[in-house]
């Protein structure tokens, strides 16, 4: 079995009481993403709170005391972030040249394990649970799909501000059913 010097340090925190536990960080230069796959690995970068933090690469980093799913997903999210608005992206193929909006938040889920499949907006209307979750909202109507992921937005739309999905600006959410994965 092979362990990581991140590994050691997570095994190391997690030792720890839950007061210190959760002030220790390991920082990261890659907007919390490390050398191995996105979609395995939680972002190694956290801060403190229950608030998400934008970096200034663009990159979310995650808060600490969010479950090890929203984490995912933003470790997900930070993968795709910068990559090419494509029509159709992430839909016929997971790991794809560009996403769409739809496709982006639905290779986030995916990558975290709260989605089975890619939807497009339409259908995020009626998936999940009814409403805004505690870590995870996704706005969507028939024609566009973005998602809350504790504090920060995660939208297509974004990109042409900043170069990055992730924003901390939001937006209005008249004309968006808010629906939610079951527990966040």
């Amino acid at each position: 079995m092979k362990f990581s010097l991140a590994a050691a340090c997570a095994v190391s925190v997690a030792l720890l009481p839950p007061s210190l536990a959760q002030a220790q960080t390991v920082s990261s230069s890659s907007g919390g993403l490390d050398s191995d796959s996105a979609e395995s690995k939680q972002p190694k970068r956290m801060v403190m709170g229950a608030k998400a933090k934008l970096a200034r690469n663009g990159m979310a980093i995650p808060p600490s005391s969010a479950p090890a799913a929203v984490k995912k997903v933003i470790a997900a999210g930070n993968h795709i972030a910068r990559k090419p608005y494509k029509w159709g992206g992430g839909h016929a193929r997971l790991n794809d040249s560009g996403y769409d909006c739809s496709g982006s938040v639905s290779y986030a889920l995916r990558k975290a394990g709260l989605l089975d499949y890619a939807l497009a907006s339409g259908p995020f209307m009626t998936w999940g649970k009814r409403g805004r979750g505690k870590w995870i909202t996704i706005r969507t109507n028939p024609g566009h799909a973005y998602m809350v992921v504790a504090g920060l937005r995660f939208d297509t739309s974004a990109r042409s501000a900043g170069g990055s999905r992730w924003t901390a600006v939001q937006r209005s959410a008249r004309g968006y059913v808010a629906r939610h994965p079951a527990g966040f």
